[in-house]
């Protein structure tokens, strides 16, 4: 009897033990953040390699002291599959978010698969940024913590046990097509349920509002703060093409000096390589004889040299041997995968970087193909596959889903240390990636889901910046451009192409250096777009600084500052630009749109046209004009155009106001090659004009000059 008791006491010991495993956890981890524990989580989550959060600034936003709703409601259960957990929405509430989503914007509704992907067709949530956290119109924010291809279920699937109120008899008739077939029978289900693969427990971080602005702004300062970009990198960039020699590299560089033609940054692609795809890493001699040489020639005119490349290790290369044991163990075209999990594997590849370029005057990197191979064509997988082993444990899943931000974090470690600032062109990034300088790109070219991807990067602590290339017509190539004007960086990437193409935009006569019979005119209408570009850059840059500080992000859908205007909740081709700017850019061509305001009085940005708020207008543009509109109140300093950016610029300002007052404007000022920012190296210009009186001031720390106030002009 005693035995037999000793054994129930052992079951009941080992039932409480086995409950506990799978105990649900709250805890705070930071101001109105709160992480929900359950089971055992995965070993390599995101925030095994995230930044400190910026604790000083998240303790400004408002914090209730409580979560914005019941965490114990959240719905946990391990599966066969996996772990499962299921959240509460309300009937009214919208979600978006998921990271560079390129097909959808309003997420609810949709099955989203966060999966890595270098081509994003269909719309379940593939993308070259997929992000697992997303925002509520609600005011509030959720990230899964997982490197595994999470689904999340935005109220498109009912629990059987739901009731459905479906009539008795089933469908009142019988379909006529498969559209009438598998269309929703009923409403969607007010569940958001999320499931990690494989896993045994799961973490949910969960970003209090109140509102949807701040719920992105808590998570951006949680990731460690918005991105400080170079000055510079927000110039404009161009990428010659991918068998250039150094002497068509200065030859192109020499063109845009003589005609004036504004331009920061110049891009190597692969061709630079003595072996690429996969990489040697080491300067082809027959066409970069002297790399020392060119470097210096480059920046002697003023531009700073990107270097296009990938991770993958060619076996030539002097990386691999140092990588061979430190990689996984499937090859990509015949090169090593790194296993950027481990320090040492990040230390040797960042200090041959170190050593071999940054030290020589490269300013930054391309970092392609880190994301993963697309789906839509099954004998082009060209990347390392799931089931790949890396020595750290990481499997090929999890790889992939952190290998953009992990290659990130390897060569911004050291330009760091080396306090120096960059801006690097990346293929794919992931959660907590908000204070990484790059911005993301693609191979895809629709102008329209381009548009889309600027409104939804903002929901996720990413920057997206839309290639100009080959295009249609004159009218598309000048609309493209715009829309490079408009986004975070404005990028030619002319990798296949011998000249500019607005001189020729057909690919074939391009090669053949055969131009435009109006190859002037458009060079002049795009020389003006690079112009205002160059005006645009303190703003933009005072933006990005409030993106660092306040996780504010610089490019933001409406619906981030009007959670509450039913209107903008599908309005994907337009976006806000700072705090005063809105971009409503004109697709494929186009010379007529509509434009929807949200509340305010806004000015055309080429007119002065007034537009009321709350309403929408059938705008016309020629294409000459750039289709930006201004709030009114606002100061906006625009700069006086130059050909690019040095350590001893000084922007000469002119400060337009819209309106019979304004709120005060702050222009951001430090040395912006350097992370001096971090301690507290910066001046805040303020900016003010009450309807009679001009004021400008400075405060801070900094001893240079980047400003010089000139003028005031009243719009």
């Amino acid at each position: 009897m005693k035995h037999l008791n000793k054994i129930a006491y052992i079951i009941v010991l080992c039932f409480l033990w086995q409950s506990s495993l799978h105990a649900q956890t709250i805890e705070k981890i930071a101001p109105g953040v709160w992480k929900v524990s359950f089971g055992t989580p995965e070993k390599f989550k995101p925030s095994e390699f995230k930044d400190a959060p910026a604790l000083d600034a998240m303790k400004q936003l408002q914090d209730n002291e409580k979560p914005p709703f019941d965490l114990a409601e959240i719905k946990f259960k391990t599966i066969q599959r996996g772990c499962v957990a299921e959240l509460t929405m309300d009937e009214s509430e919208q979600i978006y978010g998921f990271g560079l989503q390129n097909n959808t914007f309003q997420q609810r509704g949709f099955r989203k698969e966060i999966r890595v992907n270098s081509w994003s067709t269909g719309n379940v949530g593939f993308s070259h940024a997929p992000v697992p956290f997303y925002v509520s119109t609600k005011g509030y924010g959720v990230l899964v913590n997982t490197s595994r291809y999470a689904t999340f279920y935005c109220g498109t699937m009912r629990k059987a046990t739901e009731s459905v109120n479906i009539k008795e008899g089933g469908n009142a008739s019988v379909a006529s097509s498969t559209l009438d077939l598998y269309k929703p029978l009923e409403k969607p289900s007010n569940s958001m349920i999320i499931e990690v693969p494989f896993e045994k427990g799961m973490e949910i971080y969960v970003f209090e509002g109140p509102t949807t602005k701040e719920a992105i702004q808590r998570y951006n300062l949680y990731s460690g703060g918005g991105c400080m970009v170079p000055a510079w990198g927000l110039g404009v960039k161009y990428r010659g093409k991918g068998d250039y020699t150094d002497v068509k590299a200065e030859k192109l560089a020499s063109y845009f000096r003589k005609n004036n033609m504004p331009c920061d940054m110049f891009g190597l692609e692969p061709g630079w390589h003595s072996v690429a795809y996969s990489c040697s890493f080491v300067w082809k001699p027959s066409l970069f004889p002297n790399p020392d040489r060119f470097i210096q020639r480059m920046d002697s005119m003023g531009f700073k040299l990107n270097l296009w490349e990938h991770a993958f290790t060619f076996p030539t290369s002097p990386l691999f041997d140092p990588l061979k044991d430190k990689s996984g163990d499937f090859s990509v075209w015949k090169g090593l995968v790194p296993d950027f999990v481990d320090p040492e594997a990040r230390k040797i590849f960042g200090d041959y970087h170190e050593k071999t370029f940054i030290n020589k005057g490269i300013t930054a990197f391309k970092l392609d193909e880190c994301d993963a191979a697309d789906y839509k064509d099954a004998a082009a997988q060209w990347s390392f596959p799931e089931m790949s082993v890396f020595p750290s444990g990481i499997d090929g899943e999890q790889m992939h889903q952190l290998y953009g931000v992990l290659y990130q974090k390897t060569l911004l470690d050291v330009f760091n240390r080396q306090n120096k600032r960059t801006f690097f062109d990346v293929r794919s990034s992931q959660a907590f990636a908000s204070p990484y300088p790059a911005s993301l790109y693609s191979d895809m070219y629709d102008h329209r889901e381009f548009v889309r991807m600027i409104s939804n990067s903002g929901f996720s602590g990413l920057v997206w910046s839309p290639e100009i290339r080959e295009t249609k017509s004159d009218a598309d190539l000048i609309r493209r451009t715009q829309s490079g004007v408009l986004s975070a960086q404005l990028l030619f990437n002319s990798w296949y192409l011998n000249n500019p193409p607005w001189l020729q935009y057909d690919y074939e006569k391009n090669n053949r250096d055969e131009f435009l019979p109006n190859a002037k005119q458009l060079e002049s209408q795009v020389r003006k777009l690079l112009e205002l570009r160059m005006s645009l850059i303190p703003y933009l840059y005072s933006a990005f600084a409030t993106y660092h500080f306040e996780g504010i992000p610089p490019f933001r859908a409406l619906v981030v500052d009007f959670p509450n205007d039913s209107a903008v909740y599908k309005i994907d081709d337009e976006y806000l630009i700072g705090e005063s700017l809105l971009a409503a850019p004109f697709i494929d061509g186009t010379s007529k749109r509509s434009v929807y305001f949200p509340a305010g009085t806004w000015y055309d940005f080429n007119t002065d046209q007034k537009y009321e708020g709350g309403k929408h207008y059938a705008i016309e543009m020629s294409l000459d004009q750039i289709p930006l509109f201004v709030k009114e109140g606002t100061i906006l300093p625009l700069a006086k155009p130059i050909q690019y950016i040095t350590p001893n610029t000084v922007f000469e300002i002119t400060c337009h106001t819209y309106g019979n007052s304004c709120k005060p404007s702050t222009l951001f000022e430090d040395n912006s090659y350097t992370l001096d920012y971090q301690k507290d190296q910066f001046n805040k210009i303020s900016l003010e004009w009450n309807g009679k009186k001009e004021t400008v001031t400075k405060k801070g720390n900094y001893p240079g000059n980047s400003y010089n106030v000139v003028g005031w002009v009243k719009h």
